[in-house]
């Protein structure tokens, strides 16, 4: 028995998305929707994976497990602007949104942010991530762009999503040197890692073929201390974690033997 109409009725809800914005994403027919919710029907699989890339679900996942709000919510961007989509109707049953959530700035949306950074109904209409993450901080997520972050396939990679809390007084007091800080300039938004701070702020690369950085207080607009990342990519282990590893398995060989 296969789970489809229901996950697509759990998955507007949960994104509250009509019937009609649902038909829309995917170029069907509203009724379409409708009867595959009711189990009267079934869509084709090409409309099946495109509902699991879209959503960022297994075809197994979507065809064969009734969907949980974990599911759904598991690290994820909730749909707001990502293609015009409306609201659910008055009428159409809807669970409310969980309170909160993460404002996430992507890469698309660095220039309009570096304009509306202080327009409240800008930032309110960004889209959401929630985490199981709590601080009294007022926080942010921005997805890193570049490779700059990135040495010997370590560190932050271009995609990651940075969690951040805002440094509200631009004090170089509150500038913590070892840290990565998103820097919100007139120019751009950029990543590094502060490595010095005096009159001016000097920021670096991970990567030592890029240069330094060197910025003064009022040529930011906004800055955001890092304090977690979300990444798909899996980073090899460093040649101290590579030695601790030969090291750990050195003493279970001689253990054993001593046994």
């Amino acid at each position: 028995m296969s789970f489809i109409g229901k996950n697509i009725k759990k998955i507007r809800t949960v994104k509250k998305l009509s019937q009609a914005s649902f038909a829309e994403l995917f170029n069907l027919a509203r009724p379409s929707v409708g009867a595959y919710e009711e189990g009267r029907a079934e869509p084709k699989i090409d409309t099946i994976v495109q509902i699991a890339h879209y959503f960022g679900l297994s075809i197994d996942l979507l065809l064969n497990k009734e969907l949980t709000i974990n599911d759904l919510y598991k690290f994820d961007v909730i749909v707001g602007d990502r293609a015009g989509t409306k609201l659910a109707d008055k009428d159409e049953e809807t669970n409310p949104m969980p309170p909160g959530g993460i404002a996430l700035v992507l890469l698309d949306k660095y220039l309009e942010y570096i304009v509306n950074y202080q327009n409240k109904d800008f930032i309110s209409k960004l889209r959401k991530i929630y985490l199981p993450v709590t601080r009294k901080e007022k926080s942010r997520a921005f997805q890193l762009s570049g490779s700059e972050m990135e040495y010997n396939h370590n560190g932050l990679h271009h995609g990651d999503i940075l969690l951040c809390y805002k440094i509200e007084s631009l004090t170089t007091k509150n500038i913590k040197k070892g840290k990565v800080f998103v820097v919100v300039k007139r120019e751009n938004i950029i990543i590094r890692r502060v490595t010095a701070v005096s009159k001016q702020i000097e920021f670096s690369s991970d990567d030592p073929n890029y240069s330094s950085m060197y910025l003064d207080t009022d040529e930011i607009l906004e800055l955001w201390e890092v304090y977690g990342v979300y990444s798909t990519y899996l980073n090899p282990p460093s040649t101290v974690e590579a030695k601790i590893l030969e090291i750990e398995n050195d003493i279970r060989e001689i253990k054993k033997k001593l046994k």
